[in-house]
């Protein structure tokens, strides 16, 4: 058996990193840059108002009260604003720039709101109110570094130092394909011995929630020819092909009949469960073959498709969160290999971090159970009990 932190680095080398593409701002949600992003104009790119209010020298408001005349009006988006004379004011809006001379802003409420004079009622400071050339983000530094994840407040700084598209690992192209000729699609009935498939959505699911584009051929039955016909065509501009079911050690094992020597190999992980696992290329794309079981399905995609993804895509940060946490009921896991058990986490100020208990049993067919869930208890393959209060690990979903 192949080690679960061995097959996870197989699957991440075996996808490597998406090339760079340029797309515009609106386009680059989730993704990741993959250059620095450098600043085209500082921010602000000139001193400007804060507040509605009067531009004035300091100087010229020590007291109070105080009148001045208003020499003009400055709104925001004005290009010819002209210099402050001293001993008058200038009325300025929010986000207005600042005219030559005036080295402080007093806000209108500080005055009577004068149009042809201001009667100020409280003395200027010097400084006040006033947004500095370059305060928040000077031209041509760096304002987003390479590996940033592009959220809303992140695109829109890119927006305000000017630009309009952005260098990024662009999404990975998937194939999902689930394999069984016991798997019906719903809503058609069901005859005895056939069960809906669901292995497809769920990660199909997932897999559009790491950013990535995802085609999906459901319900391939257990025929060699039949798979190679449906699956094949689909593979030119594939990044990835993940498939489910079809891998284990018995008869009708489409996807391990298909692809054993054709550039994927077939193993078994020592993890549970998730045990019999694929991995290769076909035809020159990556393949990553899942079990069949939707829990093994789910654990597989943590253990190795969603860190490889993610890395695939540029993030650096890949990995669940993982904390530790006492046990509320007693459990067991066979020797050898390392148990992933769904279960119910909740912090607590007098424990580790909190505490956990399973939800349903270890059968790879509870999928019910993993819906309750809001963690993994993993036991290391050393482990075959623990007991109520032992500390475990545990990964955050």
């Amino acid at each position: 058996m192949i080690s679960v932190d061995d097959y996870r680095d197989r699957v991440a080398a075996l996808l490597g990193t998406a090339p760079a593409t340029t797309l515009p701002l609106a386009a680059a949600a989730g993704l990741v840059l993959a250059e620095d992003v450098r600043a085209g104009v500082s921010l602000p790119p000139f001193d400007n108002s804060a507040m509605d209010g009067y531009a004035v020298r300091a100087a010229d408001v020590t007291a109070s009260p105080v009148t001045l005349p208003v020499a003009d009006d400055i709104p925001a988006g004005r290009v010819d604003v002209r210099p402050l004379e001293p001993g008058t004011a200038q009325r300025i809006m929010t986000g207005a720039p600042l005219p030559p001379g005036a080295d402080a802003v007093v806000m209108v409420e500080d005055t009577d709101g004068g149009t042809e004079t201001v009667t100020f009622s409280a003395p200027a400071r010097e400084g006040a109110h006033i947004r500095h050339t370059g305060e928040d983000v000077v031209a041509d530094e760096v304002a987003l570094h390479a590996g940033t994840v592009l959220g809303h407040s992140q695109l829109g700084l890119a927006a305000a130092v000017g630009l309009a598209e952005v260098r990024v690992h662009r999404p990975l192209r998937v194939l999902v394909a689930s394999t069984g000729t016991e798997l019906i699609d719903a809503p058609a009935p069901l005859r005895h011995g056939q069960i809906y498939e669901s292995n497809s959505v769920m990660l199909a699911a997932a897999i559009r929630g790491l950013g990535c584009e995802v085609e999906v051929v459901r319900s391939v039955v257990d025929d060699v020819e039949e798979f190679r016909k449906v699956i094949e065509p689909k593979l030119d501009g594939t990044d990835l092909l993940v498939t489910s079911g079809g891998v284990s050690a018995g008869a009708y094992e489409v996807v391990k009949d298909a692809l054993t020597g054709q550039g994927v190999e077939f193993a078994k992980i020592a993890m549970q469960p998730g045990g019999p696992q694929g991995s290769g290329r076909w035809h020159g794309v990556p393949v990553v073959a899942l079990p069949g079981n939707p829990v093994s399905v789910l654990v597989s995609f943590e253990a190795f498709l969603r860190p490889a993804i993610l890395t695939a895509l540029g993030h650096t940060d890949v990995s669940r969160r993982r904390v530790r946490a006492r046990l509320t009921e007693a459990m067991s896991s066979p020797s050898g290999r390392r148990q992933y058990r769904r279960g119910v986490f909740t912090p607590s100020d007098r424990e580790v971090t909190g505490i956990v208990g399973p939800r349903g049993g270890p059968g790879s067919h509870l999928l019910a159970a993993f819906t309750q869930a809001n963690c993994l208890i993993v036991l290391p393959e050393d482990v075959t009990s623990a007991a109520v209060g032992d500390e475990v690990d545990v990964l955050l979903l």
